[in-house]
Formats: structure tokens, C-alpha cells, sequence
């Protein structure tokens, strides 16, 4: 028998999702109350690194997506993706800080990342700042364009017999046994499932509630800076070492930290701040202003070049900074694949084949449940089929 899936979320780890569970044979309904890649997925500069993560789970979902990724521009051509192989190159703002970058690369290579210390960063990046004692270059982290890669997943499983669903969740609909039967819209349709995979990025917790699976998935305000279009300046993704610091802190203030990086279109984007403000949209003119700044350190080009626009967006984190990737034990047929804060883009495609791995029961396109146990959402309940913690 076919299994239907009702995957909610339209953004590209719903479309990952999607892309891979009807490759499997599976019949696929992806349903959002907007339009594909609006969300999370539209806010983001589609980083796919390996460069930002510790040794652990994150890193290994991270080593599966970034061989898919290719796998994926391949099948679905590079320029659907806007795939670059650009590499990207961590930097150092003074000896103490250096080596400590240096500590973790090292941990990183013997985990099975690519990296290269460097002493002279301007012979990779020409226009950086003079001054910055050396930093590490990672080779295989990349870059897509994130809402064009959404479009293209789902396009690609739309050829192949999925369907997309305009429309809000609701509520689960389950049987007798508790097990999901199918999803009802706020239009009061009802889509039959055996399965419902909660791919709603910042609105995982909310969809996890209606469905009667409840999941700590909170938003986590950034933003972005987009410059003027220019020549090719900046060659990789460039960021200071303390990013790595800030993304997998806590606090609920403000941090920012440096990362620069340039898009085919010549833009290039300025980032990245992080702030627990809720739902929060406003336009908070000091963040862009203190990330314009430490751009301009690390690059001086940047003074003399007009940011067109800044953006803001949510990134979905839990409290522990992993996904919840995996079936929920307290309601059957629920599966979440949600809370991947800032790096939901570059997983997307290992998230996609690991939910496919769940809902088959074995290990699909390399990915093993097995193997990622550190992600299921028991880890947040006290006992299975108990409340959140």
C-alpha cells in the first residue's frame, strides 16, 4: 500500500522533504498558508557550511547534506539552485582568537571537514582589512539561492506526482488509536494522511501544538544587509571566528557578528545578527548600522558602497541549537523536521532523506535513523508519551 504523506510546510525543508519522500514512492500533498520558500527560507542568505558546526550531530547531518546538495544540482541542474562551490574562509581578529579557531578546525578535520589554515587570508580574499593574523579556509561550504532552491525541490516533485495544497493547519485528524488519519484546514478541508511531517520552520511549535505534538521551536530575529550590485569583490564566504560562538549561544540580547559573502547577482549580503524578541518584525535601525560597521572593518571597500535594502526574518532554533528531525511518540503518524535556526538551508536536503528513512523504517539516499538519534523530539519529553519538559 502507498503511503500518503501530508507534508506542512512549503519552505525548502518541506520541499527537501517532499522532493525525497515521493522518490520513494510515496503520495506526497505539501500544503502552507503561503506562497513556496516565503517563510524562513526567503530570509536567509543559503549557506550550506560545514565551517560553522562542532563535531557531533549537527555536523553529521551537515556532511549528508552537503554530498545531496550536489546530488541535487546535478539532477535538477546547478543554476535552479544557484549552487556555488565557493568555499568559505573563517577569520581571526587577534592572536588569541586565532588560536582558538585554529583548536576547532582541528576537531573539525579529525570529524572529517575539509580545512586549510591559512597565514596570509589577503592572498584568498584581496580587499579584507590589513592586520588579521591568519584564519581557516573551508573548501566545501556553499551557497544557493534559497527561495529558487525551495522552487526547484518542489518543482521536482510536482514532476513526479506530489501535490501542493494552499492552506493553514488546523488540527489533526486521528483515529480511534490515536494514529494521525490526515490533517483539516483552516478552510475546513481535510487531507487523508498516514503521515504528517511538520516542516513549518518558526512556526514548528505552533503546527507540533495543533497537531497534538507540541515542540519547543522558538524564533530567533536576524538581519540581513544587501548591498548595491558590484564587480566581484568578496570570493568566499568570509565571517569572524566569534560567529560560530554567537549562533550556538543562548542569550536572549542581541549579538551580532561578521559575515560576508557575495551572490551571483553581484550583491553582497551582510550579516548576521541574532535577538530573542518573539515575533517581532520591527525595522531596528542600530542592529544594521553595528553590522554595516564591523562589515566595513573587515572589508574598508564596503564604506563607499550604498546598502540597497536590509531584510529580517525568524530563524526556528530549539534549546539545545538542534533540529527536531524524527517521529513524535505521542501522537502516531506525526513526524518533525523542524527548529534548524540559521543553518535549516544547508540541512535541508539530509533532513528531507532522513524523514524519508523514518516514515520507511530503514535508510534512505544515506541517511539512517539509526544514526541520528540525537535529533528525535523525545529527547524533550520526560517520558514517551509525556509532556514537554
Amino acid at each position: 500500500m502507498t503511503l500518503k504523506v501530508v507534508v506542512v510546510g512549503a519552505g525548502v525543508v518541506g520541499a527537501a522533504c517532499a522532493f525525497h519522500a515521493v522518490s520513494a514512492g510515496m503520495d506526497v500533498t505539501v500544503t502552507d498558508r503561503g506562497p513556496v520558500g516565503a517563510g524562513t527560507t526567503s530570509r536567509g542568505e543559503g549557506n550550506v557550511l560545514l565551517s560553522d558546526k562542532a563535531p557531533g550531530p549537527e555536523l553529521a547531518l551537515a556532511h549528508l547534506s552537503r554530498t545531496l546538495w550536489d546530488e541535487a544540482g546535478r539532477e535538477l541542474g546547478p543554476d535552479s539552485l544557484e549552487l556555488e562551490a565557493k568555499g568559505g574562509l573563517v577569520v581571526a581578529s587577534g592572536v588569541e582568537n586565532l588560536a582558538a579557531l585554529q583548536e576547532f578546525a582541528a576537531r573539525q578535520e579529525a570529524a572529517g571537514v575539509r580545512v586549510e589554515q591559512v597565514d596570509r587570508v589577503r592572498d584568498l580574499e584581496p580587499h579584507l582589512a590589513p592586520g588579521i593574523p591568519g584564519g581557516v579556509h573551508y573548501p566545501q561550504d556553499a551557497q544557493v539561492q534559497p527561495v529558487l532552491a525551495a522552487a526547484a525541490l518542489l518543482r521536482a516533485a510536482v514532476r513526479r506526482g506530489a501535490r501542493f495544497h494552499p492552506g493553514e493547519v488546523a488540527g489533526a485528524v486521528t483515529g480511534r488509536d490515536g494514529r494521525v488519519t490526515g490533517v483539516r484546514t483552516a478552510a475546513g478541508d481535510v487531507l487523508p494522511a498516514d503521515a504528517v511531517v511538520n516542516a513549518a520552520g518558526t512556526w514548528g511549535g505552533e503546527v507540533g501544538r495543533r497537531l497534538g505534538a507540541p515542540v519547543e521551536v522558538l524564533p530567533r530575529r536576524g538581519f540581513v544587509l544587501v548591498t548595491e550590485p558590484l564587480p566581484p569583490m568578496v570570493r568566499h564566504k568570509v565571517y569572524s571566528a566569534d560567529y560560530v560562538a554567537n549562533v550556538a549561544s543562548s542569550d536572549a540580547g542581541l549579538e551580532t557578528s561578521c559575515v560576508v559573502e557575495g551572490t551571483r547577482g553581484g550583491t553582497i549580503l551582510i550579516g548576521a545578527s541574532r535577538e530573542r524578541v518573539g515575533f517581532d518584525t520591527t525595522m531596528n535601525t542600530a542592529v544594521v548600522a553595528r553590522l554595516a560597521a564591523q562589515a566595513c572593518r573587515l572589508f574598508p571597500f564596503l564604506r563607499g558602497v550604498h546598502v540597497m535594502r536590509a531584510y529580517r526574518g525568524f530563524r526556528p532554533y530549539c534549546p539545545d541549537h538542534l533540529p527536531v528531525v524524527g517521529p513524535d511518540p505521542r501522537v502516531p503518524g506525526v513526524v518533525h523536521a523542524c527548529g534548524h535556526e540559521g543553518a535549516g538551508i544547508g540541512l535541508a536536503p539530509a533532513t528531507g532523506a532522513l524523514v524519508t528513512a523514518h516514515l520507511l523504517g530503514r535508510p534512505w539516499r544515506g541517511a539512517d535513523p539509526a544514526a541520528h538519534t540525537a535529533l528525535l523530539p523525545d529527547r524533550f519529553l520526560t517520558t514517551p508519551g509525556g509532556a514537554p519538559q
